[in-house]
C-alpha cells in the first residue's frame, strides 16, 4: 500500500469547502501525500445510483485502503441506501473513533478539563438497516450483535487506551433491558477487561450514562458502547466540550480506514464561506497518525489551537466581546497555516508518539457449543374477534402437534395469554410460543407442521424464530409476564 496516496471525496453541502481548506493545510504542513478524488453522495444518488458511489469509486476506495471524506447528504425518501453505513460495513471499518477535547477559555464551555474518546460499534446493531412492515399497525427492526463483532470493538477500546496512556474504559449498555444483546456487550467487556488490569473500568447504562456525558464528562476517559448509542452520545459530547463542528472521527478496520468530521454537510450555509473546517481537519490528523505521519498531524493540530487561542473563530464558536476575529472559512485557513511550526501558549501542545503503529486486534479462537431445537416463536397477523387474545388462543385447541404446545401468547412483549391482563392494549401482531411437550429436541419438520396447520386454520403466519438451547441454556429472552 502506498501511504501517500489516499482517496478523496469532496462531498456535499459544506464538503467542498472544509476540503479544500483541509487540503490546503496539509499541502502547507508538508504532507506529501497524493489524491485520487471521487465523486459520492448526492449528485451519484440523484443521477439513479440508489447506492451513492459507482462501482469504478469502490475499486479505488479498495487499491487506496485509506480514505478521507467530507460529509455528503442522502436524499430523503426514494430508497436510498445510506453511503456512509454502506462503506463502513463493506470495507469492515468496526471501530468509529471520537475524541472530544474542551478548548477552553478559548473555545466557550462548562467543561475545562474534558479530554475523552468515544469508541463505538461500527457495523452492527440496529444499523444493520433490517426492518420489516409485517402488518398494516407493526413494522420491526433487528437488532443484530455478534459475539465476534462485540469482542472487536471492545479489544480494539483497550488496546487505543494502552497505546494512547489512557487510564480508565467505560462500557455503556442497556442490558437491564436487552439482556441477551447488550447483556452480552456488557458480559464480554467485563471478561476482557480482566486481560487489562493495568486499565481502570466501570460500566454505566446507556440513559444514565448519557446524562453523566452531558453533565460531567470530565469523568470519562475512554468510553466503549453499541453502535446506536454511540451515534448518539458522540455528538452530545461534542457539543458540551463546545461545538460538533470541532470534532473529528477515524473508521478503522482491518484493511481499510475512512477519515471524516462527526458533523453533517449543513446544506443551509453551504457556498457562504462560514463553515468550520476543524472537524473534518482533526480527522485528517487522525489519518496522518494512521499513516506514519505523527509529527505532520502534531504540527497540524498545535498551529491549530494556536489558531483558536489567537481568536481566529468562525461563526459556530464566535463569541462578541471574548473572540478577536470572526472569519470565515478562507481567512480561519489561512490563519491556521501562518501560524504552522507554532505551539499554544495557554493551551497544552499537542504531543503525539511519532512512532505510533495502527492498532490490530486478534480474536481468540470460538468455543465449540452444543446447539438444541427446543420451540418457536410464530409470528402472527391476526385482526379478528377485536383482537382478544383469549379467542386466538382458543383458535390452537383444535391444531394438532405430537411434540409442540402453546406456552403463551404475547402482544408487543407482554403476555396476553393465558394469564394476560384485560388492560393490556394489543396491536394485531402476535407471538405465539411453542415449546417442547416433554424437554426434548424437537425436529425441525415438527415447526414446518405446526405452520402448515396454522395455516389450514387461515390463521396468517409472518415469520418464526426458532428456539433454541445453547449449551443447555435457554437462548431467547422471556416476554414480560412471562412464568
Amino acid at each position: 500500500m502506498d501511504t501517500n496516496r489516499i482517496t478523496v471525496a469532496y462531498g456535499d453541502g459544506i464538503g467542498p469547502e472544509i476540503m479544500t481548506a483541509t487540503l490546503e493545510i496539509l499541502e502547507a504542513a508538508g504532507a506529501g501525500l497524493q489524491y485520487d478524488v471521487i465523486e459520492i453522495g448526492e449528485k451519484v444518488y440523484l443521477s439513479g445510483n440508489t447506492s451513492g458511489i459507482s462501482d469504478e469509486n469502490w475499486h479505488v476506495l479498495e487499491k487506496n485502503k485509506i480514505f478521507l471524506k467530507a460529509p455528503i447528504t442522502t436524499p430523503q425518501g426514494g430508497g436510498y441506501q445510506s453511503l456512509n453505513v454502506a462503506i463502513r460495513k463493506t470495507l469492515g471499518l468496526y471501530a468509529n473513533v471520537r475524541p472530544c477535547v474542551s478548548y477552553s477559555p478559548f473555545v466557550k464551555t462548562n467543561f475545562p478539563e474534558m479530554d475523552l474518546v468515544i469508541v463505538r460499534e461500527n457495523e452492527e446493531d440496529l444499523y444493520a438497516g433490517i426492518e420489516h412492515q409485517q402488518t398494516d399497525e407493526v413494522i420491526q427492526c433487528l437488532k443484530l450483535v455478534s459475539v465476534s463483532g462485540t469482542e472487536k470493538i471492545i479489544r480494539y477500546a483497550f488496546e487505543y487506551a494502552v497505546a494512547n496512556n489512557r487510564k480508565h474504559v467505560t462500557c455503556m449498555s442497556k442490558d437491564n433491558i436487552m439482556k441477551m444483546t447488550d447483556g452480552m456487550f456488557h458480559k464480554t467487556f467485563d471478561r476482557i477487561a480482566k486481560e487489562y488490569p493495568q486499565v481502570n473500568t466501570d460500566h454505566y447504562i446507556i440513559d444514565i450514562g448519557a446524562a453523566k456525558l452531558a453533565s460531567d464528562p470530565e469523568r470519562f476517559d475512554v468510553i466503549v458502547t453499541l453502535n446506536l448509542y454511540g451515534d448518539i452520545i458522540s455528538d452530545i459530547a461534542a457539543d458540551v466540550a463546545g461545538s460538533v463542528g470541532l470534532g473529528g472521527s477515524s473508521n478503522i478496520g482491518e484493511n481499510f480506514a475512512m477519515f471524516e468530521a462527526i458533523h453533517g454537510s449543513a446544506p443551509d450555509i453551504a457556498g457562504k464561506d462560514i463553515a468550520n473546517p476543524s472537524g473534518l481537519l482533526n480527522g485528517a490528523c487522525m489519518m496522518l497518525v494512521q499513516i506514519g505521519k505523527a509529527a505532520i498531524a502534531e504540527k497540524i493540530q498545535n498551529a491549530l489551537l494556536r489558531t483558536l487561542e489567537d481568536g481566529y473563530h468562525t461563526g459556530d464558536i464566535y463569541r462578541e466581546g471574548f473572540s478577536k476575529h470572526k472569519v470565515g472559512t478562507k481567512a480561519f485557513t489561512a490563519a491556521l497555516i501562518e501560524r504552522l511550526g507554532q505551539k499554544p501558549i495557554g493551551l497544552k501542545p499537542v504531543e503525539l508518539n511519532h512512532h505510533a503503529k495502527p492498532i490490530h486486534v486478534s480474536l481468540k479462537a470460538k468455543e465449540k457449543v452444543e446447539k438444541k431445537l427446543v420451540g418457536v416463536d410464530v409470528f402472527l397477523d391476526w385482526d379478528e374477534a377485536g383482537k382478544d387474545p383469549n379467542v386466538l388462543g382458543k383458535l390452537f385447541e383444535n391444531i394438532p402437534s405430537d411434540q409442540l404446545a402453546l406456552d403463551m401468547i404475547s402482544n408487543r412483549g407482554v403476555v396476553v395469554f393465558p394469564h394476560g391482563h384485560p388492560s393490556t392494549f394489543c396491536t394485531n401482531h402476535w407471538r405465539c410460543r411453542f415449546t417442547s411437550k416433554n424437554e426434548s429436541e424437537v425436529p425441525f419438520s415438527e415447526i414446518l407442521e405446526l405452520q402448515s396447520h396454522i395455516d389450514k386454520a387461515n390463521i396468517k403466519v409472518i415469520k418464526t424464530e426458532n428456539l433454541y438451547l445453547f449449551n443447555n441454556k435457554p437462548a431467547y429472552s422471556i416476554a414480560q409476564g412471562e412464568k
